[in-house]
């Protein structure tokens, strides 16, 4: 029998910074992913988006929407659509617990990141409700007012 591989950590691929100004995240869910080989190899040359991705329940199983993964230029055979719907890989309960949860008024569960934990991609989910403009625009008067601060600290040091 081999001997498993030790879990080497974790290596970003992508990251979805948008998602923290339009959502309020209320719980992060770490999922495995569906992959071919080409796309596998792709994801390791970091060339994933997760700009506008998002997941639903589908026909029972957990499938990622709108994830773009650029072809790997040296693949063979058949090369899969960029932008497929991709399996995502959970426990039944955990999917039907989620489910639950996004046929709830205002929920929505949206892609935060993929990253390699040890030689596997993982996809972290985020359950999260949209953000009102009141609080985006709270948000960014908090932004503007710490970077101001910061300045005015660096001029006075100066």
């Amino acid at each position: 029998m081999a001997t498993p591989r030790p879990v080497e950590g974790y290596k970003l691929i992508s990251e979805n910074r948008r998602a923290s100004m339009r959502y309020e995240v209320d719980e992060r869910i770490e999922v495995g992913i569906v992959l071919t080989g080409g796309e596998v190899k792709s994801l390791r040359a970091g060339k994933m988006e997760l700009g506008d991705t998002y997941a639903m329940v589908l026909n029972g199983q957990l499938t990622l929407i709108n994830a773009y993964i650029a072809p790997y230029k040296f693949a063979t055979g058949a090369k899969p659509e960029e932008k497929r719907a991709r399996r995502l890989l959970a426990h039944r309960t955990e999917i039907d617990r989620i489910d639950g949860k996004i046929s709830q008024k205002g929920f929505t569960l949206i892609a935060l990141k993929a990253y390699f934990k040890g030689a596997k991609v993982k996809v972290e989910l985020g359950l999260a409700h949209a953000k009102d403009g009141a609080d985006r625009r709270q948000e960014i008067k908090r932004r503007e007012g710490d970077r101001e601060a910061r300045a005015a600290i660096k001029r006075r040091m100066h």
